[in-house]
């Protein structure tokens, strides 16, 4: 209850949209650093397009988001501040409004389209229909639960008080579903990876590759889950915090797609950067080995002795440069007349 009272609900709204928009700047950043990653040294044909489509859509629902919390701020805070007889807090506590219902329905939309991407890189991974399906099954209980949440608000009284709990349990319920097939279809990512590199050769590289997906995996596994846990905690206490942490939830569900793709993309360079040196520094080895021991003219020296009348004569030829015939023909005629004498 203490947490209820420290935070009113246009308190609540000016926090949001302040955070909301520091991390949708950030995610703005790391959609761009997303587009160099798939699209750099890519032609055409080799972009993955559902990866892009979804970055892209992402962005776009974000932006929405954004926008919309900025307006509905403004609204409350400066525009219809004297309409409501609370004053700002009456404004902020109608979901019951277009503006409201509207964000709210982009928020469960970019939940979908993450656990969607999610689920899908699980099933490119296992390439098989029955790993994904209690993963589908909770993603859709999250769009039902979404889809009512969206209803409710858009149903509601203009009091706002009974609404906002409703919109709170149902908001609580679609969170739950969404943390558990986020961390199922992320843990069976992780496994399959693990399973393969297991599988695959010993090969210091391969390994290093596989643990840095894994552990970005796990990273962005991790920022999602604990941000949605904070949610989950705070839709079942009586305060505004989880209207707070909703809006933050859009750019992270964002800023978590964007991640995986950075850093596995990172990673990669590194890897064919350090490959490329080795390839360097042992053919410059195996160059200056083969320079070093590399074939000299071999020259062979025979050496030769003959027998004039009782006289040893001794001579020298050199391999490399053979005798005249002169010479051969003096010595080989030598050497037959001190045999047959």
């Amino acid at each position: 209850m203490a947490f209820a009272i420290s935070f009113s609900l246009d308190t609540a709204a000016i926090i949001s949209t302040a955070l909301e928009s520091i991390l949708y700047g950030f995610s703005v950043l790391m959609f761009i650093g997303t587009m160099w990653a798939l699209t750099y040294k890519h032609s055409v044909r080799d972009v993955n397009r559902p990866v892009t489509v979804a970055a892209v859509l992402l962005l776009i629902l974000s932006t929405a988001h954004v926008i919309l919390s900025i307006v509905w701020t403004e609204y409350g805070l400066v525009t219809y501040r004297d309409m409501y007889q609370g004053g700002p807090a009456a404004y902020f506590a109608d979901v019951s409004q277009k503006i409201f219902v509207v964000k709210n329905s982009i928020y469960v939309l970019q939940t979908l389209l993450g656990d969607a991407v999610a689920i899908y890189r699980c099933y490119v991974v296992w390439q098989a229909a029955w790993v994904i399906i209690l993963p589908s099954i909770l993603w859709c209980g999250v769009a039902v639960t979404g889809a009512l949440s969206v209803y409710g608000d858009s149903q509601a009284s203009s009091t706002g008080v009974s609404s906002t709990e409703v919109t709170m349990e149902c908001m609580g319920t679609f969170c739950g579903l969404t943390l558990a097939a986020n961390l199922s279809s992320s843990g069976l990512l992780a496994y399959r990876i693990w399973k393969i590199e297991r599988n695959a050769s010993a090969s210091r590289t391969t390994k290093v590759m596989t643990t840095s997906i894994i552990r970005v995996i796990m990273d962005s596994a991790i920022l999602y889950t604990t941000a949605l846990l904070c949610t989950v905690a705070g839709s079942l206490c009586s305060g505004s915090g989880p209207f707070v942490l909703i809006d933050m939830l859009t750019p992270i569900i964002s800023i978590t797609f964007y991640m995986v793709i950075i850093r596995i993309a990172i990673g990669k360079n590194t890897r064919n950067q350090i490959l490329a040196v080795r390839g360097r520094v042992a053919s410059e080895t195996e160059r200056g080995s083969s320079s070093q021991y590399s074939m000299k003219p071999l020259q062979v020296h025979v050496s030769h002795s003959t027998h004039s009348d009782g006289a040893p004569v001794y001579g020298v030829w050199n391999q490399s440069q053979p005798p005249t015939r002169k010479e051969f023909l003096t010595g080989t005629s030598s050497s037959f007349g001190a045999l047959s004498s």
